[in-house]
């Protein structure tokens, strides 16, 4: 449904992106995943019991795999938050918005709104979502990576960072700044608290999202919105069109 409505409005190749279609159908009709050997060899089998996972787990300043416990790193002011990358869905930016909404805008904290895609950020405006970052002080940026790569902006010299992002590596979101990797939802709350909070502060936040699981993470189904149906129907016939000529 995407890449047909992509065709209609003339992104990259009609044939390649129709051909690619196709071969996505013949896989539909008949799914083949694929598999490790019988006899294959690893070098190492890690087994984590979920289980016994019962707080947040974040990247400590200034190093991806510095991975810690939320109790570990409880207290530690914030300055600035930054929700966004290609690594949230649409449903990151729901759950924020509800915590914003319930609990209002955050006294002391920048916080950066930055949906991964044009697509993400239509859907949450006409759910309103928007309005409530927009009521919140968040400042809203234009989809794709900004903070995360620091090339659209970048956060106060020296300052504390929650981000969402992929990499916190030294300098890259802003200058001397000391940058946890987060959950959406553990940044949202510490931007409210002005701090990282506790296990037992950020389980009391996120209660109210435990209770809209069903409504808050739903992801983008194109073959569900009517303006996409439209579209990709219009591709599949320039697709046509185009391939019979080339024949």
């Amino acid at each position: 449904m995407l890449l047909r409505a992509m065709i209609a409005e003339g992104y990259g190749d009609a044939r390649t992106l129709e051909r690619r279609v196709r071969n996505m159908e013949a896989w539909l009709a008949k799914p083949e995943l694929l598999g490790a050997d019988p006899d294959a060899e690893y070098a190492a089998v890690i087994e984590i019991d979920l289980a016994d996972i019962n707080q947040p787990i974040v990247c400590a300043p200034n190093d991806p795999d510095d991975a810690r416990l939320l109790s570990e790193v409880q207290g530690d002011q914030v300055d600035e938050v930054f929700i966004g990358s290609c690594m949230t869905n649409i449903g990151h930016f729901r759950a924020a918005g509800e915590l914003l909404e319930a609990h209002g805008a955050p006294v002391s904290t920048r916080m950066w709104i930055c949906p991964p895609t044009r697509m993400d950020e239509h859907q949450l405006m006409e759910e309103g979502y928007y309005a409530i970052f927009g009521r919140a002080g968040a400042r809203t940026e234009m989809p794709g990576c900004s903070l995360c790569m620091g090339n659209q902006a970048r956060v106060a010299p020296k300052s504390t960072v929650l981000s969402t992002s992929t990499r916190n590596f030294p300098n890259r979101l802003g200058e001397g700044a000391n940058v946890y990797l987060t959950s959406a939802e553990l940044a949202a709350v510490g931007a409210l608290l002005g701090k990282l909070p506790t296990p037992e502060e950020y389980l009391e936040y996120a209660s109210k999202i435990d209770s809209m699981a069903d409504d808050i993470y739903r992801y983008m189904n194109f073959d569900q919105v009517v303006a996409f149906q439209k579209l990709a129907a219009d591709g599949k016939r320039i697709a046509a069109t185009i391939i019979d000529q080339v024949a």
